[in-house]
């Protein structure tokens, strides 16, 4: 097998467990592999600031992929790499259909480290609030929409079904958008410019290395691409039998140890 040089994890699912924490033998696998020369990206939906206390507690500098390959930032130099930002007509469009049709639906809208909420105590906001740590800014959205270009992402959050309608709507309307639920829950708007796999290829080009030189591993649909676009793609236990298909391996669950166990037989052997 090729040797491995570079290793993109996903987060939420992957890295950490069901508490939403990085148990400490995750930590070890992943400062051994840095410890050998090996980059340990984060990939994720995620802003910035929901990603870098992760890379503080990891005690990695590696580049960041945010919001699924929106953005992607050099953390040694705080410069970002890659930025790729919806169309300002699509995100008002989103914005209208929500507001006028879905009332039960919270919109968040994000733009590079800025998280913004019309209501930052609504239950949906204070709930990804605690997963993440990152903390909302309040605004209009309407106006912060009209003197912002660059928004990297759009996040609804919702009753399931509700959701699943939204879905069902925008994507007849917005078919040059990448739209996806990344749980039943959450639906998740971003450019059909940016994925995983685009981010990394920016991030190998970097580095110098070859697709058949890297390890992505994920546990969810927006993962897909980055597991077929790596020589060795790995799905978690806990991800769904779709995402599987697609993976070269499949580890065991986040809540028992399969980021570590897949370093440690790929990677740290």
């Amino acid at each position: 097998m090729t040797k491995i040089k570079a290793v993109f994890s996903d987060i939420d699912g992957t890295l950490i467990n069901s508490n939403h924490v990085i148990t400490e033998k995750t930590k070890l696998a992943v400062q051994k592999a840095t410890n050998l020369g090996i980059p340990f990206v984060l990939v994720s939906a995620r802003m910035p600031s929901g990603i870098l206390p992760l890379q503080k507690e990891l005690e990695i500098n590696s580049p960041i992929i945010c919001y699924s390959g929106s953005l992607v930032i050099d953390c040694r130099s705080n410069t970002t790499i890659l930025s790729k930002s919806l169309p300002p007509e699509n995100v008002i469009g989103i914005y209208e259909t929500v507001k006028s049709k879905f009332s039960n639906i919270q919109i968040n809208i994000y733009s590079h480290d800025q998280w913004v909420v019309e209501n930052p105590q609504d239950e949906w906001v204070v709930q990804e609030q605690d997963i993440t740590g990152a903390q909302p800014t309040q605004a209009n959205l309407k106006t912060f929409i009209n003197t912002n270009s660059e928004v990297h992402k759009i996040l609804c959050m919702g009753p399931a079904e509700q959701i699943e309608q939204l879905e069902e709507v925008l994507k007849k309307d917005n078919t040059a958008l990448t739209i996806y639920k990344s749980k039943d829950t959450y639906l998740e708007i971003m450019s059909g410019d940016a994925s995983k796999s685009k981010a990394i290829q920016q991030i190998i080009s970097h580095y110098n290395l070859k697709k058949e030189e890297i390890m992505a591993i994920g546990d969810n649909f927006n993962d897909i691409d980055m597991l077929k676009f790596a020589g060795l793609g790995i799905a978690m236990g806990n991800a769904p039998d779709e995402v599987k298909k697609y993976a070269n391996q499949v580890t065991s669950s986040n809540d028992e140890e399969g980021l570590s166990l897949s370093l440690a037989e790929n990677v740290i052997s």
